[in-house]
């Protein structure tokens, strides 16, 4: 199991993890980082576990917020492919009652000219 330092509020922590996921892990470290620092210049630098817990609740209310956001847009899409084939369906109906009428017209053209 490969091991990656990663530094978060100029602290070096070690953290293992699944072999070919370095560089997603060095990534999110960055993230985290970038958000422990911004809460640290706002509230000052009230200990390593406080801000890292401040950072994580941060996080995990954007991540709510977006999930959130996922599940509307999913109910969005949902809805649009429901009306999407109940237009369809629509369209393919009066299509063939378009083809059923000029079928008749055609049958009673024909009738008309064809010697009984």
């Amino acid at each position: 199991m490969p091991l990656v330092n990663v530094l978060i509020n100029g602290r070096a922590y070690t953290v293992a993890c699944d072999e070919g996921e370095e560089d997603r892990l060095r990534d999110v470290s960055q993230i985290l980082d970038k958000r422990v620092r911004e809460l640290a210049s706002s509230v000052g630098q009230v200990g390593d576990s406080r801000i890292l817990v401040m950072a994580g609740l941060v996080i995990c209310d954007e991540l709510s917020e977006s999930l959130s956001r996922l599940s509307e847009l999913e109910n969005e899409v949902a809805a649009l492919k429901q009306k999407l084939n109940n237009d369809t369906g629509s369209s393919e109906n009066a299509l063939a009652e378009m083809i059923e009428k000029t079928s008749e017209r055609l049958e009673s053209i024909a009738a008309r000219i064809t010697p009984h």
